[in-house]
């Protein structure tokens, strides 16, 4: 389920760099998920929605947010 929260260029940016960080860790469990926080590019949700199916989009986990501020509640059904 997408997260109502919107983030910043400056928070998503540093949300990206602690999860660079993980991985050089070696904490890539943990990588992923940091990363799926940040809300996915609308144009891109819309082209995994279009290409895979609804289905895949939402089990990839990834923060949709942003794409349902373009698109609307109905992106998601």
């Amino acid at each position: 389920m997408p997260q109502a929260q919107s983030m910043t260029i400056g928070e998503k940016l540093d949300m990206r760099m602690k999860s660079l960080e993980l991985e050089k860790q070696g904490k890539l469990v943990e990588a992923e998920k940091l990363k799926k926080q940040i809300p996915l590019a609308p144009y891109l949700a819309k082209f995994y929605k279009e290409h895979l199916g609804l289905g895949a989009l939402l089990k990839t986990g990834w923060n949709l947010s942003e794409a349902v501020a373009k698109y609307g509640s109905d992106f998601l059904s």
